[in-house]
């Protein structure tokens, strides 16, 4: 049997209260903390991040086709363009489209007996792929269309209906504002009720027939506001719209929906930097804590040491006994830190017993989505700078003199 592996297991597992077994019980729960933030900040932080960016790009799609403007803001009524067979067979050109929809929105107030509220009335056909929308309804159902003329129902959000005590099935007056003209009032049916929890669009989103819009803007029936193309994978967002370009009819210009909301995804992205800091931070306890570790423990064997050596023991096997300790509170720590972090993910995703204020983060629990390259590389990452780390108490040893070691008491 080796012996360093002998004396390293004794250390360490030895069942008798000793100080060793104490340090050595502590670094690794130390370890076992790091390993688990590190798991669970990338895994929260993931989940926020694709939680919402999949709400903006479920209710806006992930390109956006309109006519060309040098400055426009990302939610206001378009310019009309006229259907293009061109953009409609996109998805037959690049693999990576998934499908093309058309769209229009136009400003209008809603009002009953007791208050009134301002919308954009964003207006779709029947074609309307409504399941990227269906976790959003929280009542209802979504708008049905007609085979003649415009459908005269609507989908509300919640905070609009709320604030105008509407509920399923009511009625509401809407006024369409026509520039230069007196507003244009029709009487809507609320279908459904909606929730994305994002400010900007539950207080000012309301959906219904595009056929409406054409009719109220005295548009032709291929006239649109714009298409919203949807994508198979959203990270090949920049790439597609390059793509298309050629494709595209002359004063058409195509945007990503990073592009029109930049400041959301500007935000999200910081969100990577505090996963950077977290990780640098559980890195440097988990680093200085070994460390520690077994600068108390070489110390504390000082006498062992110069036994050892004082009996032809080389350095290297002395050494080798604090490495195999080392490795041990390495690998408890990195597979017991693994149990808990991937048990704490799953809870909250199947639980979600961590609440969030939806006003502020636009959801109301933390969401969870677990990378496994990130899993791994975190497990890589602590091991081999903990490998690295076993190295340096271990230099001690060399400098240890038998007479004066065994001396020490």
């Amino acid at each position: 049997m080796n012996i360093s592996t002998f004396i390293a297991r004794r250390i360490a597992f030895n069942r008798q209260k000793s100080f060793s077994r104490f340090v050595i019980r502590l670094s690794v729960g130390a370890t076992i903390i790091s390993v688990t933030v590190m798991i669970v900040t990338l895994a929260f932080t993931s989940g926020f991040q694709e939680t919402i960016s999949r709400k903006i790009f479920s209710f806006w799609g992930h390109i956006r086709i309109q006519s060309f403007e040098s400055a426009r803001v990302a939610i206001a009524e378009e310019t009309p363009i006229r259907k293009n067979d061109s953009v409609q067979r996109l998805p037959s050109i690049n693999p990576a489209i998934k499908n093309v929809q058309a769209f229009a929105t136009k400003n209008a107030i809603l009002k009953t007996s007791e208050t009134i509220e301002g919308v954009l009335f964003k207006g779709v056909e029947k074609q309307y792929g409504f399941n990227n929308l269906s976790s959003f309804l929280v009542e209802g159902r979504w708008v049905q269309f007609t085979d003649s003329g415009y459908s005269d129902e609507i989908n509300l959000s919640s905070y609009t209906a709320s604030q105008l005590k509407l509920k399923v099935n009511d009625k509401v007056l809407i006024y369409f504002i026509q520039p230069g003209a007196p507003p244009r009032p029709r009487k809507l049916t609320v279908a459904g009720i909606f929730k994305t929890g994002i400010e900007d669009y539950d207080k000012l989103i309301a959906i219904g027939d595009l056929k409406l819009i054409q009719r109220l803007n005295n548009w032709e029936p291929d006239q649109i506001g714009g298409y919203e193309i949807f994508l198979h994978d959203y990270r090949q967002m920049d790439n597609v719209s390059e793509a298309i370009i050629p494709y595209l009819p002359l004063g058409l210009q195509s945007s990503t929906t990073k592009e029109i909301y930049p400041y959301i995804f500007d935000w999200l992205a910081l969100q990577n930097k505090t996963i950077f800091i977290v990780l640098a931070i559980m890195i440097a306890i988990a680093v200085l804590n070994l460390i520690t570790c077994l600068l108390i423990l070489v110390l504390e064997r000082t006498r062992m040491i110069g036994v050892l050596k004082a009996v032809g023991a080389r350095n290297i096997t002395v050494q080798k006994i604090f490495l195999y300790q080392g490795m041990v509170i390495t690998f408890a720590g990195l597979l017991l830190g693994n149990f808990i972090g991937l048990a704490l993910c799953w809870l909250q995703d199947h639980y979600g017993f961590i609440t969030l204020p939806e006003d502020a983060y636009y959801i109301s629990k933390a969401a969870v989505n677990v990378v496994w390259w990130q899993i791994v590389l975190v497990n890589l990452g602590t091991f081999l700078i903990c490998f690295l780390v076993l190295l340096i108490p271990t230099i001690i040893v060399k400098k240890v003199q038998p007479v004066k070691a065994i001396r020490f008491s």
